[in-house]
């Protein structure tokens, strides 16, 4: 053996600490096995981290106890009319099934804990099986003291959503937030100073806020799972290549602290290393263009578990929906150079008095739409007219309320973002539209239709705020449409948005039992591929909050039951 070379054993090895990766390292764990989870970066928690904190998982306990009206066939029709026969059967089958057994375990033998999201829409609310509410958890808040040591280990999120260099605020707090800067009530004045009064005392002992909500809240309890069911985490420790003897692979080689280390396994490798959003190359082969540095995923996720996969025989999934989960991302350059990323997920583009147009000036969709599918249309549409980037409009009354990208509530700071070439300002639509590069007429042109629409509360053009998944991320206290105002307050602004995206969906095809697939669709034993390293049980569409989460643990669980021995239901 060389002196550099380290060599270990256990049952299981997870290369990826992220959602999917976490769920198998705490069920294999809790069923008996030795494991030890691999971690590129130096902190833990993957994109789950930098992510909304949802799964979606149709029908679960959560949801039933709650009184939630679904059922298995309404899913199965929705699903139908939104992936149709783009993935098995089979697939879809172990998802629906294992899903609600998946939160189940996970609540009685660790720290997760959800709640059912009862007032939130399917994303395609008008498609036949939609569901108003409830197919959606959401992870309970968490307290990151109680990770002790490992909280420093812990990925934080990302630094343009939260406030004063680290507190974590969810959709409740900026409502309330905002309120107190611009409509206060005693409700809204207890709530701020609670946040801030917390905050201020962790800052005393922490780097950041202890409060953790959203995917931080559901990396914190999966890494404080992973701790609790003794699981080995290394972190700093990028996987190099999977070993294999006779066709089966027996572990994995991974560079930490200067060595080679191998690890050798007994039961299997489960590959949970977040998809290839950072990796331009992969975006460029993969990915509709024009593409760029426009995803939100951290920079580790550069596609290496993909290709350790494929070096062993293992074979891409698709053709795909689409092959990744998107967002329209604002992009701001920093002094040094770096970019700071905004996604447009539901802060801005449903509310009221806000629009899209493309390079004719011209809208071009509904801005209220999903933001994987408001993307969809971008890329659609841009081989017809141009359209990427996409230019986001609001007027000088919009952006104090609701704000727009990085420009947060009230509009502070504004001046800088102006300067740094992020938001554009204009005394008047005219000026506007010469400071874009539009046609000054044509961009009057349609703002002047939007405003006689919007003053009637209706949208013909493009059905903005006529869905019950508009309405609901529109502005409620806005009358007759949560999601429609006119624009015609001076001065009006505008960001450019791109086609990023919060993941990607094009991976390695599996069975139902999370196994990778040879090009003969024969498993390959011994190696498991979870989360967005697997070809998307959705084909990369995306029927709702938690799409990508609710999967990837999931068949992060079936993986480990597999390896346990634990009999599977197909």
């Amino acid at each position: 053996m060389n002196k550099n070379e380290w060599v270990e054993n256990f049952d299981v090895a997870i290369v990826g600490s992220g959602a999917g990766g976490m769920a198998a390292a705490i069920v294999a764990a809790q069923k008996g096995l030795s494991v030890v989870v691999v971690e590129k970066t130096q902190w833990f928690g993957g994109t789950t981290a930098f992510s909304g904190g949802a799964i979606w998982i149709p029908n679960s306990d959560h949801s039933i106890k709650a009184g939630v009206h679904d059922s298995r066939e309404q899913t199965e029709k929705y699903l139908d009319h939104t992936v149709g026969d783009m993935v098995s059967k089979e697939l879809k089958d172990a998802f629906l099934n294992h899903g609600p057994e998946m939160v189940r375990f996970l609540e009685a033998h660790s720290t997760l804990r959800f709640t059912p999201r009862l007032e939130g829409p399917d994303y395609l609310s008008s498609l036949p099986g939609a569901a108003h509410g409830g197919r959606t958890l959401d992870t309970i808040e968490f307290d990151g003291r109680l990770l002790g040591g490992w909280f420093k280990y812990l990925r934080p999120p990302l630094q343009v959503l939260t406030l004063f260099g680290g507190m974590m605020v969810n959709r409740k707090d900026v409502d309330l937030l905002v309120d107190v800067m611009q409509k206060p009530s005693l409700k809204a004045f207890l709530h701020a100073s609670k946040l801030l009064t917390r905050y201020a005392i962790d800052r005393l002992r922490f780097a950041r806020g202890t409060r953790l909500v959203l995917g931080n809240a559901l990396a914190g309890r999966l890494l404080k799972g992973a701790v609790d069911a003794g699981v080995v985490l290394i972190y700093n420790a990028p996987a190099r290549k999977l070993l294999t003897d006779e066709g089966r692979v027996k572990g994995l080689v991974v560079d930490h602290e200067g060595k080679e280390r191998v690890i050798n396994v007994r039961k299997g490798v489960v590959i949970a290393t977040g998809g290839f959003g950072a990796n331009l190359q992969m975006r460029q082969r993969f990915i509709p263009g024009p593409t760029g540095d426009w995803s939100m995923v951290p920079q580790g996720n550069t596609g290496d578990g993909i290709s350790m996969s494929q070096s062993v025989g293992a074979k891409l999934g698709g053709p795909n929906l689409n092959n990744a989960f998107w967002t329209p991302v604002s992009i701001m350059e920093k002094e040094n150079g770096d970019k700071v990323r905004w996604p447009h997920l539901r802060m801005d583009r449903p509310k009221p008095g806000l629009i899209a147009v493309n390079s004719a000036a011209k809208r071009f969709l509904n801005e209220s739409a999903s933001y994987h599918h408001f993307v969809e249309s971008m890329i659609e549409s841009h081989p017809v007219v141009p359209c990427i980037p996409t230019f986001l409009i609001c007027d000088g009354q919009f952006l104090k309320r609701y704000g727009l990208g990085l420009v947060r509530p009230g509009g502070v700071g504004r001046q800088n973002f102006i300067d740094r070439g992020y938001l554009y300002e204009g005394s008047s639509l005219s000026e506007l539209a010469v400071t874009l590069r539009l046609d000054p007429i044509a961009f009057q042109e349609t703002i002047a239709r939007y405003n006689v629409n919007a003053s009637l509360g209706v949208d013909p053009e493009f059905g903005k705020g006529s869905t019950e998944f508009n309405r609901h991320y529109g502005d409620p206290t806005h009358k007759p449409n949560p999601c429609l105002h006119p624009i015609e307050e001076p001065p009006y602004y505008a960001v450019k948005v791109y086609p990023g995206d919060i993941g990607t969906a094009h991976g390695i095809k599996v069975n139902s039992f999370a196994q990778a697939l040879d090009s003969q669709n024969s498993p390959i034993e011994g190696l498991y591929v979870v989360g967005n390293d697997m070809s998307s049980v959705v084909s990369g569409n995306y029927p709702g909050a938690g799409i990508t989460l609710g999967p990837a643990m999931t068949f992060g669980y079936i993986a480990a039951l597999h390896m346990v021995g634990t009999p599977l239901a197909r």
